[in-house]
C-alpha cells in the first residue's frame, strides 16, 4: 500500500514516516501543501494523510485542488477539535479525520479502513509485451530470460511500468524513486536508465525504454 503523508512539522512528519514504513507500507513525505499536491496529483496513493495547518497553501486548499481530479481516501489531521472545521473538511471531500495529538493504532486502524473503503490494490503482476514484473517476489523475466535487478533498478522499472505510455520528466523519476529534488546538474537519473536498457532492452528487438528529448522517459513496446 502506498500512503502519502503531508505535514509541515518536522517531528510529527518524521515521526508519522517512519512509524508507516516500520509497519510495511510505501510512504511519501511531503512537508508543505504545495508539494503534497504536486505528488498526489503525480502519484497513485492509496491514502493520503494531510494536515490541516500549513503555511502557504493549507489543508483545505490542497483538497479542494485534489478533489477536481482523483478521489483518494483523504485522512485530515487537525489540532483544533472544532466541529466547524470538521464539517468543512468532509464537505470539502475529506473521508476522515483525526483530532491532535493522537494515538498512532489509532491512526494505523483508520488508514486501513480507507484503503479498503479506495481502490484496488496495484496489480502484483504487470506485462508490457513480453516482459514480466512479479511485485511482490521482485522477480523480472523478459521473453522467458529472469532479469537480475538492484533495488533502485527494480523501483525505476516498477515505476515506468505503472505509467506505460506516459512521458515522466526525470524531476518525477528522481522525486518516485530517489527521493530528491532534481537537480539538472546531476545525471543519475540518465545514468540508471542507461543501465536498466543495457538489462531490459539492449538484448532484444523490440524497445521499451524511450527517450523524450528535453524531458524524460516514455515507456511502452515500440519497434
Amino acid at each position: 500500500m502506498r500512503i502519502l503523508v503531508v505535514e509541515d512539522e518536522p517531528k510529527a512528519g518524521n515521526y508519522l514516516l517512519s512509524g508507516l514504513q516500520e509497519l510495511g507500507y510505501s510512504v511519501d513525505l511531503a512537508r508543505n501543501g504545495v508539494d503534497g499536491l504536486h505528488l498526489a496529483q503525480e502519484m497513485n496513493y492509496d491514502v493520503v494523510v494531510l494536515d490541516v495547518m500549513m503555511p502557504g497553501m493549507d489543508g483545505w486548499e490542497v483538497l479542494r485542488r485534489l478533489r477536481e481530479h482523483a478521489d483518494t481516501p483523504v485522512l485530515f489531521l487537525t489540532a483544533r477539535d472544532d466541529i466547524a472545521d470538521r464539517i468543512k473538511g468532509l464537505e470539502l471531500g475529506a473521508d476522515d479525520y483525526l483530532i491532535k495529538p493522537f494515538s498512532f493504532a489509532e491512526l494505523v486502524a483508520r488508514l486501513r479502513t480507507l484503503m479498503r473503503r479506495g481502490p484496488p490494490r496495484e496489480e502484483e503482476l504487470l506485462q508490457v509485451a513480453d516482459l514480466q514484473i512479479d511485485v511482490l517476489k521482485r522477480k523480472v523475466t523478459r521473453g522467458g530470460t529472469r532479469m537480475t535487478l538492484t533495488n533502485k533498478e527494480f523501483a525505476l522499472l516498477h515505476l515506468f511500468a505503472t505509467h506505460v505510455g506516459e512521458v515522466l520528466s526525470r524531476s518525477m523519476i528522481a522525486s518516485r524513486v530517489w527521493d530528491m529534488n532534481f537537480d539538472s546538474d546531476t545525471n543519475v537519473v540518465d545514468v540508471a536508465v542507461r543501465r536498466l536498457r543495457l538489462k531490459i532492452d539492449d538484448p532484444f528487438e523490440l524497445k521499451l525504454v524511450h527517450s523524450v528529448r528535453g524531458i524524460g522517459y516514455r515507456f511502452e513496446a515500440e519497434s
